[in-house]
């Protein structure tokens, strides 16, 4: 029998491609070849199924990613060159048995996924970003940035949004913080989330968002559109544009947030500032835009608020004491989540932005996780989350028809 590569040859020789080819047709191409390239063998119908499932996978879809792709308990997968593909499954990462045949085979996919969300990547521009149909966020590193070959990284979403119950069944939420951060969502609270890389930062804000009143008008901004915001009829989904082969036509992050004020909104979500866009965010926030809500990579609300201020230094040059001062007016809570070392998610605090004084941002935590014990069976971490202060800045739940708290 001959090789995938060989096989993979021998239909590509046989496809006519001076005409669209139907998913039958090539279907029963390869299964031809198939028959007829098996020395006059006996294959086994399961064999037979994969080796015409990868062929036609490689054809169509993307090659022996697909299955990973697929394959719902994976939430992370990792390219490292041809030859190490890891995934992560249920927080752990682990080794596949996948190869690239070569390094040509890789760069095809990696093409076909770029060309998907109009994205270009190649020696000259060796880093990109995109998304796949089902959602899921994609990074490119090639050689010879990438000193062991093509890396690819792709983050993947669950196919049915996570809602908040399904955070409070999961153990990464109070019931009864839940229902405090439905009534900050609803009164319009500005709410910043705040937390490592994979610590559940975009899933938390595609969860608060379902509490936003349906009669809103709600614009939505990011790198790559990542966000699942469902219940608002009035929704508008705007997405940053890399520049072309020429170096133009660039749309910043920051040109969509002052272009998203021009349109009317009541809410503006964020999906992650990284730079100078902060500023912009901070204006909005503090400028009659209620409920806005973005997110930040960060290692604790303090950490977060330290990294804003340097962001928004970044875009303006004014002194510290005003931006301490417009940060503590616009955001009003910040969300700490990150992943505990059973590899577990968990909003870890609910902190209340209070006001600047002493040249510094003032806050005081409203809940807050304690471990209570590690089981020793399986090292699950139990514990509770504990109330540790009331809301003092009550006059948008007042406002909204909500008792103080």
């Amino acid at each position: 029998m001959i090789s995938e590569e060989q096989l993979q040859e021998k239909v590509l020789a046989r496809l006519d491609l001076s005409r669209e080819i139907g998913d039958d047709e090539l279907t029963e191409l390869i299964f031809q070849v198939l028959d007829e390239e098996s020395d006059g063998g006996y294959i086994p119908l399961k064999k037979k199924a994969e080796l015409g499932r990868d062929l036609y996978n490689a054809f169509r879809r993307l090659d022996l990613l697909q299955d990973l792709i697929e394959d719902q308990e994976i939430t992370e997968i990792m390219i490292n060159g041809t030859q190490n593909i890891f995934v992560e499954k249920k927080g752990k990462i682990y080794r596949t048995d996948k190869r690239f045949p070569s390094r040509s085979r890789l760069e095809d996919v990696i093409q076909q996924i770029v060309a998907g969300a109009n994205r270009m990547v190649n020696e000259s521009v060796p880093i990109a970003d995109a998304r796949l149909p089902d959602g899921s966020r994609v990074n490119v590193v090639l050689y010879p940035v990438a000193l062991n070959g093509p890396v690819v990284t792709i983050r993947k979403f669950p196919t049915e949004q996570i809602t908040m119950q399904d955070l409070i069944r999961m153990g990464a939420v109070s019931d009864e913080a839940a229902g405090f951060l439905k009534m900050l969502v609803i009164a319009g609270y500005n709410i910043f989330i705040s937390g490592g890389t994979g610590s559940g930062k975009t899933t938390l804000l595609n969860a608060l968002s379902q509490f936003i009143p349906g009669g809103e008008r709600v614009i939505t901004i990011e790198d790559n559109a990542e966000l699942q915001i469902q219940g608002v009829p009035n929704l508008v989904r705007l997405e940053a544009r890399n520049p072309n082969m020429e170096g133009v036509g660039e749309i910043t992050i920051r040109q969509l947030i002052r272009t998203a004020l021009r349109m009317r909104p009541d809410r503006i979500i964020v999906g992650e500032v990284r730079g100078t866009e902060t500023i912009d965010m901070i204006q909005a926030m503090s400028t009659g835009h209620r409920g806005s809500l973005s997110t930040g990579h960060s290692d604790s609300p303090r950490d977060m608020l330290r990294r804003l201020e340097t962001m928004v230094l970044m875009g303006m040059d004014i002194p510290l004491a005003a931006i301490q001062r417009q940060i503590a007016s616009a955001i009003d809570i910040i969300i700490h989540v990150g992943r505990l070392r059973d590899r577990s998610r968990k909003v870890l605090e609910i902190v209340e932005v209070l006001d600047y004084e002493d040249g510094e941002i003032q806050t005081g935590c409203l809940y807050e996780f304690q471990e209570t014990k590690c089981r020793k069976t399986d090292g699950v971490i139990e514990g509770r989350w504990q109330k540790v202060r009331p809301l003092l800045h009550t006059e948008k739940l007042l406002s909204a028809g909500y008792q103080t708290p």
